[in-house]
């Protein structure tokens, strides 16, 4: 039997090694915190959103990024750092705009086919995730904005994903609790939510169910392939047939251990987890989850008393700093859309989001033989961790039988 190691803990390696391990494969699980999904995969917005597949690489963005430069509440926040990484990134970024239709397609269809994964998967290993199938919807302050999403929709409707526009009357009646004045909205039915950190956590002990060694606390030093196997340098060392990289934000330092050239950039988001403690609050969050085009956050309601909000995209570094002046502008918005929900216990966060520059993940074969990737999923891990698993899983499998 093959044997196989997957680095890293979050939701693309968990997954990953559940897919190696449902065919057949000997999975050995890195991790170096103490726990799955304790970085990227621990508070994000919830979102399991197809409609949310639209490529960054586009003019738009780039001119909101520059507008907001000096604004330390924006949305889109680039500090500027005099580093290689910070301008490569940006460089490959600029680059890959020609290809933004094609990519926003091609995700669309990804994050259409990785639905089905993920709830036969939850299914099978009994996995409670606060599972909320009841769509999403983006809401719209002016006619640009709305005007804009009717041009992606059609994109997204090319990678098989329907979505229709509403009225703000007809926004109202699938959220009765939004309150404020909009443009108007798109809603994607299809399109749903849960909690990333319980459902992570409960493939992990699926996976350990399944044989998967999961050696946790493992600060990977070093990986080398040589043709005939892939060394793992923790606990002192260890040899591998093959092994998958799904180390996020260190997935370009391994990159380069293995002669790979993986750009990944740490996008940095925030989120508050607002705990709904009062009856009135309960019943005046947002049972739907939603994306506010124009402030770039999303809300998911996780279970009876949890309210997540997350989004907002800063560029600098590997900063994991958690800023008063960039949690604030969170709180904001649930106070002015959902008046009845008190924000008295709110629980702030950061996280990384390990981002490719042409926003689609590297996942596949590197250089060297017996070397995958399954990375760089940026703000879509969440949605698409299920099919880029089982596409390397499959890819793995292919490779081990040569």
């Amino acid at each position: 039997m093959k044997t196989i190691a997957v680095i890293g803990g979050g939701i693309t390696g968990v997954t990953t090694a559940y897919a190696l391990a449902k065919r057949g494969l000997d999975v050995t699980l890195y991790e170096r915190h103490r726990y799955p999904a304790m970085e990227t995969s621990f508070a994000n917005g919830g979102q399991l959103s197809a409609s949310n597949a639209e490529a960054w690489n586009h003019w738009s963005t780039v001119l909101k990024g520059l507008k907001w430069m000096w604004r330390h509440d924006a949305p889109l926040l680039v500090r500027p750092a005099a580093s290689w990484h910070q301008l490569s990134w940006f460089a490959e970024f600029l680059g890959a705009m020609p290809r933004y239709r094609d990519n926003t397609i091609a995700t669309a269809r990804m994050a259409v086919a990785a639905r089905q994964h993920l709830y036969a998967w939850a299914a099978e290993e009994n996995i409670e995730f606060d599972l909320k199938r009841k769509g999403i919807l983006h809401i719209y302050h002016d006619k640009a904005g709305f005007d804009h999403a009717a041009q992606v929709t059609r994109l997204l409707a090319q990678g098989g994903l329907e979505r229709r526009a509403v009225t703000p009357s007809e926004m109202r009646a699938i959220e009765p609790t939004l309150a404020g004045d909009y443009y108007g909205g798109f809603y994607t039915d299809s399109d749903a939510s849960g909690d990333i950190h319980k459902f992570t956590v409960g493939m992990a002990a699926a996976i350990e169910r399944l044989g998967v060694r999961c050696v946790y606390g493992s600060d990977i030093g070093r990986l080398s392939a040589d043709g005939r196997g892939v060394l793992v340098g923790a606990r002192g060392g260890a040899t591998y047939d093959g092994v998958v990289v799904c180390a996020g934000n260190g997935s370009r330092r391994f990159g380069a251990m293995l002669g790979d050239h993986v750009n990944v950039y740490p996008v940095k988001g925030y989120s508050i987890t607002v705990n709904l403690t009062t009856p009135e609050s309960q019943l005046g969050a947002p049972q739907v989850s939603l994306l506010d085009d124009a402030t770039k956050l999303v809300a998911s309601r996780l279970g009876q008393d949890r309210l997540r909000i997350a989004g907002t995209a800063e560029f600098n570094g590997m900063n994991r700093d958690i800023r008063a002046d960039r949690i604030r502008p969170l709180v904001d918005w649930v106070e002015r859309c959902f008046p009845d929900v008190n924000t008295r216990s709110v629980v702030p966060w950061a996280g990384l989001r390990p981002t490719m520059p042409d926003m689609m993940p590297k996942v596949g074969r590197g250089r060297a033989p017996g070397v995958f990737y399954n990375t760089g999923h940026g703000h879509l891990g969440w949605t698409l961790a299920a099919v880029t698993a089982d596409a390397v899983a499959e890819a793995v499998l292919r490779d081990s039988r040569r």
